[in-house]
């Protein structure tokens, strides 16, 4: 189906602020099937994954019917596990942010009881439980269910396999007749069936039509890790493999901005697509890409479709796509016209079924692979350099150079030395210590200005409140530097640029690493530019 605009449903302007901060631009395609009709009235079963935006699909229709001066209880939201539950909590107060007088209130098992009672007191309009724990409620009488307008049953197959169905009619007995009822499941069991037959009043069966997709040619790898890593992932993926370009997919224009932000601050060329660019900057940043100008695109599903550019030899999904068919058009734009190419998902452990959903709907393997290290990075350096040397010796014409080398082996250096001192220059690299410390990059290569400066990145900024003097004096205080000698401060709303001197480098990243400025901890590396 053709995706809709957020900004084209009929929406109130809490909930299309709400939905702009979230960063979305177009409904997934159970969202766009789903909410004009639960916003109807009618009440839906929805066959749909987790993973494919669902909490989405029925929290706005949800949030949009709440009554704010009622404090009673109006909606309730049945999940099969707590982990499921706060994460549904979690999405429902994004979508109520602007409207501060709704309350919503996770309840489960685990989570001390007295607390939940006490809010219910105080009032709330929205419930997402277990079923256990919100039974228990209802026998204390704490949770009164009589002026419940919509009841969502999500995960509503799990729930059944788990033995919950008693406790699922014991709540539906206990709603008001007239409400509307929605069903959220993966399958579609007889038990579903029957219980939307008792529960539910002509309901409109909303489900996707997948089609089965192979990603042949793509070799395909998830990396498991915190959200806080998948930079630091990102950018040592890139400098191992060398793609001659990469595209870098997010779920909101949001993440696009900051990844840009990131990768453009340690020095790579990145520029990204999303809905917000006019169609004459859209075409500008296309024709970067393609002409090499930038080597690493970052974009959003809806921005990047249609985009057909043959040397993409990366993809990486620095959020798991919402649905499996996105993940196949993402990886897809690699390993064209025959060629092979690699793929990238970043994954949080929360996040493992969906890649099993993936693999299943793919009928393929994700393979696990774990982040390089720095260690690898600088292998990988030194091994193209290896292939440099030996192309630079087969071209020949190195007659004057020899006779430098022989000069050198007069003053009683030997042969291997000056070779490996020349390897050092060009890798620009520093001990052991240094390149861990360093994080990788090579000095010779962060832009380091004419005075035989160093460019160096540190991950605070304006935000942070960080001034000039603030840099000047964390770095002079903790290496004995005179002020005097620092170099150029550059300050951003999210990072800063300063310089020192070359020879200072690397005891300024030694001292610097896990310091604090202004009382903010810090992370500073090279601000390198990529060759």
């Amino acid at each position: 189906m053709t995706a809709i605009r957020f900004e084209d449903l009929v929406l109130s302007p809490e909930i299309r602020k709400a939905v702009l901060e979230m960063g979305f631009e177009e409904t997934t395609p159970i969202q766009g099937k789903a909410i004009p009709v639960l916003l109807a009235g009618r009440d839906v079963i929805g066959l749909a994954q987790t993973g494919t935006g669902k909490t989405v699909a029925f929290g706005i229709p949800l949030v949009e019917k709440i009554d704010i001066k009622n404090r009673t209880v109006q909606a309730i939201i049945l999940c099969p596990t707590r982990e499921l539950a706060i994460q549904v909590s979690e999405e429902i107060q994004k979508l109520v942010k602007f409207k501060p007088g709704v309350s919503v209130l996770p309840v489960y098992g685990g989570s001390p009881i007295d607390r939940q009672i006490r809010a219910f007191r105080q009032g709330v309009h929205v419930v997402i439980g277990t079923p256990g724990r919100v039974m228990d409620h209802i026998d204390r009488k704490s949770l009164q269910l009589g002026d419940i307008k919509m009841v969502v049953l999500d995960e509503a197959d799990e729930m059944l396999n788990m033995g919950f169905r008693e406790d699922i009619e014991t709540i539906l007995q206990h709603v008001p007749e007239e409400r509307q009822t929605v069903f959220f499941s993966a399958t579609m069991p007889k038990t579903i069936l029957n219980l939307t037959k008792a529960y539910q009043k002509n309901p409109e069966m909303v489900q996707i039509e997948h089609k089965q997709m192979t990603v042949p040619n793509i070799e395909q790898r998830y990396l498991e890790l915190p959200e806080r890593s998948k930079i630091e992932a990102l950018s040592r993926l890139i400098d191992v493999y060398e793609p001659q370009l990469s595209l870098v997919f997010c779920n909101t224009k949001r993440k696009v901005n900051d990844v840009i932000s990131e990768l453009q601050a340690r020095g790579y060329f990145a520029d990204g697509l999303h809905g917000d660019l006019k169609q004459n900057e859209r075409n500008a940043v296309l024709d970067k890409f393609k002409k090499g100008i930038i080597d690493v695109l970052v974009a959003t599903d809806v921005a990047a479709r249609g985009l057909d550019v043959e040397l993409v030899e990366a993809v990486f999904n620095y959020d798991v796509p919402l649905d499996e068919e996105s993940y196949v058009h993402r990886i897809g734009r690699t390993g064209r016209a025959g060629k092979s190419g690699r793929s990238f998902t970043f994954v949080t452990s929360r996040e493992q079924y969906q890649l099993r959903d993936i693999e299943r709907y793919t009928r393929s393997k994700i393979i696990i692979h774990k982040m390089p290290t720095l260690s690898d990075v600088e292998e990988k350096k030194s091994n193209a350099m290896i292939e440099k040397i030996k192309q630079v010796i087969e071209e020949g014409g190195l007659t004057k150079y020899a006779q430098i080398v022989e000069n050198l082996l007069t003053e009683n250096y030997s042969s291997v030395d000056v070779a490996a001192a020349l390897v050092k220059m060009s890798l620009g690299t520093e001990s052991k210590t240094d390149v861990e410390s360093a994080s990788a990059a090579d000095f010779s290569n962060t832009g380091a200005s004419s005075g035989g400066m160093a460019r160096l990145f540190i991950n605070v900024g304006r935000k942070q409140g960080i001034r000039p003097n603030d840099v000047v004096g964390a770095i002079a205080g903790e290496t004995g530097i005179p002020g005097k000698l620092i170099g150029s401060i550059d300050i951003y709303e999210d990072f800063t640029f300063v310089e020192v001197p070359q020879e200072k480098a690397s005891e300024v990243l030694t001292a610097m690493q896990n310091n604090q400025i202004k009382g903010k901890k810090v992370s500073i590396q090279p601000a390198r530019k990529r060759t």
